[in-house]
C-alpha cells in the first residue's frame, strides 16, 4: 500500500493536463512530479526562475547547480528555459500559471488558506505561496489529513493567511474535496476510508457528494 504522501502525489499529479504550465510547491506537492504521466506534457515552473524541470533526480546523481525555489535538487527536460526571479514572478503575477499544488498548514471551508508562518518560529520568508494563490488560475492543496492527530481542514484558520478565499480543491490521504460556493464538497474517498473516519478528523463541515466515488490512485 503507498504511503500517505505517494498517495496525495498521485493523486495531484491526475489533476495535471497536457500543456499546463504548473508550480510545485515544497514538500508532497515536489512529489507530484514523479507521477506525471508520460503521455501528458506539462511545463513545470519554479520561482527561482526555471520552466521545464523533470522529475527528482535519481540518489547521488543530481546536479547541486540544478535546484528549485526550496533548494531541492531537480532534473530539466530538452528544451527548459532559465531566467531571473523578476521573469519568473511576472509568469505568476500575470496569470500565466494553469495550476499551483501547494502544502498547507490550515485550509478551511471558506477556501482559506493559511501555510507560510506559525508565530514565534523562524521561517525564511513568505517564498512565492502569495503571488501563486492570486496569479494561478487553479489553486490545489496537497497535504496529510492531520498533523499529530489534529485537523488541519477547520471551520476558520486559525494561522496568519496565505490567501483568502483561493483554494479550489483540497487532495489528501484520506480524500478529495472540492471548494464551492456553497461550502467544501467530498468528492472522493480513498480505498479502506469510510466518510465516517473522514468526519472524525475533519473539523469543517462538508457536503458528501451524491457521486462520491473511490480515488483513482
Amino acid at each position: 500500500m503507498p504511503d500517505a504522501k505517494e498517495i496525495i502525489a498521485k493523486r495531484a499529479a491526475k489533476e495535471l493536463k497536457d500543456g499546463y504550465v504548473v508550480n510545485l510547491g515544497i514538500g508532497i506537492p515536489t512529489l507530484v512530479a514523479n507521477y506525471i504521466p508520460e503521455e501528458v506534457e506539462v511545463f513545470l515552473q519554479s520561482e527561482n526562475g526555471i520552466i521545464g524541470m523533470g522529475p527528482a533526480p535519481e540518489p547521488e546523481k543530481g546536479d547541486p547547480n540544478l535546484v528549485n525555489a526550496g533548494g531541492q535538487m531537480i532534473t530539466v527536460k530538452p528544451g527548459a528555459a532559465f531566467f531571473d526571479s523578476s521573469l519568473s514572478f511576472s509568469i505568476i503575477r500575470g496569470g500565466h500559471v494553469d495550476v499551483t499544488v501547494l502544502g498547507a498548514l490550515e485550509v478551511d471551508q471558506e477556501g482559506n488558506l493559511a501555510n507560510w508562518i506559525i508565530p514565534g518560529k523562524l521561517v525564511p520568508g513568505m517564498g512565492g505561496a502569495m503571488d501563486l494563490v492570486v496569479g494561478a488560475r487553479k489553486v490545489i492543496v496537497a497535504m496529510e489529513h492531520t498533523a499529530k492527530g489534529k485537523p488541519k481542514i477547520l471551520k476558520r484558520c486559525t494561522l496568519p493567511l496565505t490567501g483568502i478565499r483561493v483554494v479550489d480543491m483540497i487532495i489528501t490521504e484520506m480524500g478529495v474535496f472540492e471548494v464551492t460556493d456553497k461550502g467544501l464538497v467530498l468528492k472522493e474517498i480513498a480505498p479502506g476510508t469510510s466518510v465516517e473516519d473522514i468526519k472524525k478528523v475533519t473539523e469543517a463541515d462538508f457536503i458528501i457528494d451524491k457521486n462520491l466515488r473511490i480515488m483513482n490512485i
